[in-house]
């Protein structure tokens, strides 16, 4: 009985997990914080941050940030704004914040991505693009090393 209970618990549990990351995906531009995020999903900000990592991997805030960069690529890709724009647009309120962070994703600053990678989904449809263009989860971003002679 009492593991009935945990087992419920666990798979509600879940579903609210997946709504706050849902909210995540549809809102990533709005400020969000943790403590936001568990008051919607009403619960403490410490259960949400434990269950988030135990079903996705990884912390809302953690995911928050790969998703406002995902949408941050897709915008440098198209090279028609500057650096700035993309990063307000896409939630940060800080440039250094913002540039931080996506040389800590992605390996290479935002100025420096839109310049070499404008044309790096060309001819790949959208829903393919999104996978191939992806930023690297978790600061495992691959430092270029240059070529021993």
């Amino acid at each position: 009985m009492a593991l009935d209970r945990a087992e419920t618990q666990r798979l509600r549990d879940i579903v609210v997990i997946r709504r706050v990351r849902d909210r995540i995906d549809r809102e990533y531009a709005k400020p969000l914080n943790v403590e936001t995020l568990a008051r919607g999903a009403s619960m403490s900000a410490g259960h949400l941050s434990r269950e988030f990592r135990r079903t996705y991997g990884e912390s809302p805030y953690a995911y928050l940030m790969t998703r406002r960069i995902e949408r941050a690529m897709t915008l440098l890709r198209r090279g028609d704004r500057s650096v700035t724009d993309i990063c307000f647009e896409v939630g940060f309120s800080s440039l250094g914040t913002f540039s931080t962070r996506f040389t800590e994703l992605v390996g290479v600053p935002p100025s420096v991505y839109r310049r070499d990678h404008s044309q790096a989904a060309e001819g790949i449809p959208a829903c393919l693009a999104r996978q191939v263009t992806r930023p690297i989860r978790n600061r495992e971003a691959r430092l270029q090393r240059p070529a021993l002679a």
